[in-house]
């Protein structure tokens, strides 16, 4: 008998007209001990399915069975680890996992209670932050409690909602390893929903995708014939995960292409030019570029770093966080910054949009050094920073009134729509931003950035808060977008997908402090590029195996050994010449 069956499960929220059926007709049986990981897009219904096995949500229709009983409410059979940590602020890491177990295991001693609480802490790595809060720990730490809480409770299935989504990928990637490592151990039951396709196949037995929503349910599923332990630094390289990863990950992109709206790209952009808004306070270059410039094309000099850093100062003394970043970008060029979180990446992007001080050193765009914000660096943030009460026309309209204020209002509404229509929002042009999704509020922020028609496009993190089937979605937008304007532009990023499928270039900071450049790789892969096409051709993973070892490289500081490095970058020139004989 299995141990969970869903049987014709489905649920619908509101009433009446206002009814939306999120799950239709689920049905799914797991045996003991599999691991399943549920993969979907956002809104699909994913948290109301694990929510069903909970006993946090009831069915409208359907049931749902553990080893054979209907689920009626939640339990300690079932241990949950939401993406959020949900830990007790005042307790510490040992009092927040004994907390359950004193609950669940009233009958036990106090030190068998004792003991079945130091146990779990141990298997995730915490006995050295036991006494610790959950404010003295990182993002992954905390996760870990949560992990380590689930699991003391001995319950007969954990289910797991997406619950590294919020880490960043060295943390996840580390947390995922774990999660196998423990799973090894004691063979539970797991469901596990995610947006990552890599985590499914890491950790998972089978993938099941959740159609999109609204009436979402179960789709082809996916056998993971990959054995057991799976180390994450070698499976990249593997036949069959490369394999696998392009069946899900095609399977998902279609799906995703069936719900997207078509529209028709009616408008055409006028031909009108924007003005340079504000004077410039300073217009004397610095004199380290001045010195180092000599003769050159301005197209191979389009945007440039002249020994550039960044101080901060701190309670112990001066910080240096961005130590000497030097590098030159050419017109036309899409360039992405990739490291460790902390490591100035976005501190550089800030100080080139002007929202920031430079300490020393000096960007230079055009020909003019960039002392402050202007509307010649458009930046599209984590966040897309809208104004509720606006319209996604509105929004967008504000800039383009301040930068084209010659032209009529007829062309400048064509801007608006031409660049709205683009990234997927024909019919949603006057909905509010209040009432968007946050994928449809960042289409609005690429859309409004392209508009202002920048000579430099910033983008921070510009799809990090989205889960990884809408970020795939608008970075195939941006792509189209970007293939029509090749506008310059940098993106922050700490996906090493999204920095191959983007760049030119991508640029490798070294771990902070004193972060500066650590390896600059060229992509030279064809464009238009699309995810589809990025996983087919031959020389993907040995890009994608270069990031990667760089970013281990740099785990223990800004200064690995150039070895290393050296070691890294003729792994990848190997790589691409097996694969050319």
């Amino acid at each position: 008998m299995p141990i969970l069956e869903l049987k014709g499960v489905s649920k619908s929220y509101g009433d009446g007209e206002t009814e939306t059926e999120v799950l239709n007709d689920i049905n799914l049986s797991i045996e003991e001990g599999e691991f399943v990981a549920i993969v979907g897009f956002s809104g699909s219904g994913k948290t109301t399915l694990i929510s069903t096995v909970a006993g946090l949500v009831s069915a409208d229709r359907g049931e749902v069975l553990l080893k054979g009983e209907p689920i009626t409410g939640p339990g300690p059979d079932r241990g949950v680890v939401f993406q959020s940590y949900s830990l007790m602020p005042w307790l510490t890491v040992f009092d927040n996992i004994a907390l359950a177990v004193d609950q669940v295991f009233r009958k036990e001693t106090k030190a068998e209670r004792k003991a079945r609480t130091s146990r779990y802490i141990d298997m995730v790595g915490l006995s050295h932050a036991a006494e610790r809060r959950p404010a003295e720990l990182s993002g992954g730490m905390r996760q870990r409690v949560a992990v380590a809480r689930a699991l003391a409770m001995s319950p007969e299935i954990l289910l797991l909602d997406e619950p590294l989504s919020a880490l960043d990928a060295l943390t996840r990637s580390k947390l995922q390893d774990e999660i196998e490592k423990i799973w090894e151990q004691d063979k539970r039951t797991v469901l596990l929903i995610t947006n990552d396709v890599d985590e499914a196949i890491l950790l998972a037995d089978r993938i099941i995708p959740l159609t999109p929503g609204p009436n979402a349910t179960l789709g082809k599923e996916f056998k993971v014939d990959i054995p057991r332990p799976r180390d994450q630094s070698t499976m990249s390289s593997d036949p069959a995960f490369q394999k696998l990863r392009q069946e899900v990950t095609s399977y998902l992109i279609d799906l995703g292409a069936e719900r997207a709206a078509q529209s028709e790209d009616a408008t055409v952009l006028p031909d009108i030019v924007p003005i340079e808004i504000g004077k410039r306070r300073n217009n004397k270059l610095p004199k380290a570029y001045v010195d180092a410039a000599g003769t050159f094309k301005r197209t191979d000099r389009y945007l440039e770093y002249s020994l550039l850093d960044k101080v901060y100062p701190t309670p112990k003394g001066p910080l240096k966080v961005v130590d000497g970043f030097d590098m030159k970008i050419k017109k036309g060029e899409f360039i992405t910054l990739i490291g460790h979180s902390g490591c100035g990446k976005s501190t550089v992007l800030s100080m080139t949009a002007g929202l920031n001080e430079i300490s020393s050193g000096g960007i230079i765009l055009d020909g003019k050094e960039v002392t402050t914000a202007g509307p010649d660096r458009a930046v599209v943030f984590q966040a897309p920073s809208l104004f509720p009460w606006l319209s996604a026309r509105e929004n967008v309209t504000l800039g383009v009134d301040r930068v084209y204020p010659h032209a009529s209002k007829g062309e400048r509404d064509d801007v608006v729509s031409y660049y709205l229509e683009r990234v997927g929002l024909a019919d949603s042009m006057d909905k509010l931003a209040s009432d968007m999704s946050n994928g449809m509020r960042q289409r609005v922020g690429i859309a409004r950035a392209f508009a202002l028609s920048p000579k430099l496009l910033l983008l921070d993190e510009p799809f990090g808060m989205l889960d990884s089937l809408t970020r795939w979605e608008l970075q195939e937008v941006l792509m189209e977008v970007w293939s029509r304007t090749k506008v310059t532009a940098i993106c922050v990023t700490h996906d090493v997908d999204e920095a191959i499928l983007l760049a030119d270039r991508c640029v490798m900071m070294s771990n902070g402090p004193n972060a500066n450049i650590g390896n600059i790789m060229e992509v030279d892969l064809p464009r238009p590029r699309t995810r589809k096409a990025l996983l087919e051709h031959p020389d993907y993973y040995a890009y994608r195996q270069e990031l990667l070892d760089f970013l281990e490289g740099y785990e223990g500081g800004a200064n690995p050994d150039p070895e290393v490095l050296a070691a890294i970058k003729a792994k990848r020139k190997s790589s691409k010449t097996e694969q050319a004989a």
